[in-house]
């Protein structure tokens, strides 16, 4: 039994092994990726129980993905698809402070993913229920699916968390607000980068604490808002609360929100109050830039509990 289920998509992805264009990289290393499955790694490393619900391709890029998630003690409930591939990002290091990610995920066995894939009683045995934007814009099933799973959650009093990642290569601005609009009353949590509340509530205002106020009065119960270097802060029962970044010198950004949600909501699991919350998540999350990848540089409990003072190291 799960105390967070996750459910998504989880792609192959390949990494070049210099800075430059692409096609000039002479080796390409294969790990995985995925919002969701970053946000169980980063669970199950920090001694929850963590579920990934996902659909994989009959093919080795989805044995991979199955192997690493079960490697890294998250429970995988995944249907194998023999009509479908499992999804690929590649990873691109431009400029030494430009990066581009490529997807070749259309037609995917991700974006195949339908409600009958959750299993029964998963969701309802759980404490914690967590998906993103991502999700919602694979596919019409891929969406009807996450609206299933927040409607089990809601019915069972499981808590509802989502992050409104937005991929402008997946959907446009009017759909992407519109669909998380929709789902925002039913949300107990909602994560969201300064850009993307701006987009959410169509607006230049860049206080943080305004956006989460305007965010709040479309349902959710607490908005957290990321502010990358800066920190983030979240407005919701305990009021506005503020938490600065940990400094560390950054390897690789990818991933940082997801290890950002996985900290906040070990805290959770863990009952801590808003601020241990926030402290959590960035922690985690400065591990997780401070390393190449986006989820293999995610502490464990021990790692955490010898982690210096946010002075001693600089960023």
């Amino acid at each position: 039994m799960a105390e967070l289920v996750t459910i998504g998509e989880t792609m192959a992805a390949l990494s070049p092994n210099r800075i430059g264009p692409l096609r000039h990289a002479g080796t390409l290393e294969l790990s995985i990726a995925g919002a969701e499955s970053t946000v169980a790694i980063g669970a199950s490393r920090l001694g929850r129980t963590a579920a990934w619900v996902g659909r994989l391709g009959a093919d080795e890029f989805g044995q991979l993905v199955r192997m690493t998630l079960r490697g890294e003690g998250v429970d995988v409930h995944a249907a194998v698809d023999p009509a479908a591939p499992t999804g690929l990002m590649i990873k691109e290091r431009r400029t030494a402070d430009r990066r581009r990610v490529h997807y070749y995920r259309a037609h995917s066995a991700g974006s195949r993913l339908g409600p009958d894939d959750i299993p029964h009683r998963l969701i309802e045995r759980a404490a914690v229920l967590h998906t993103t934007a991502i999700t919602l814009a694979l596919s019409g099933s891929a969406g009807a699916t996450v609206h299933d799973a927040v409607h089990r959650a809601r019915a069972a009093g499981v808590t509802v968390s989502f992050d409104a990642n937005h991929r402008a290569k997946l959907w446009q601005l009017p759909e992407y607000r519109q669909a998380v609009t929709v789902l925002m009353p039913q949300l107990d949590l909602l994560f969201a980068s300064l850009d993307e509340a701006q987009s959410l509530l169509r607006t230049d205002n860049t206080d943080p604490a305004e956006l989460a106020g305007m965010l709040l009065d479309r349902g959710p119960r607490t908005v957290v808002i990321t502010l990358g270097a800066r920190g983030a802060l979240s407005a919701g029962p305990s009021g506005v609360v503020r938490t600065d970044a940990v400094r560390v010198s950054e390897t690789d950004p990818v991933g940082a929100g997801d290890s950002f949600v996985a900290g906040y909501l070990c805290a959770v699991l863990a009952g801590r109050d808003e601020r241990g919350r926030l402290g959590l998540a960035a922690q985690v999350a400065a591990y997780s830039v401070s390393a190449q990848g986006d989820w293999e540089g995610l502490p464990t409990a021990d790692e955490l509990a010898q982690t210096p003072a946010a002075t001693d190291v600089s960023r």
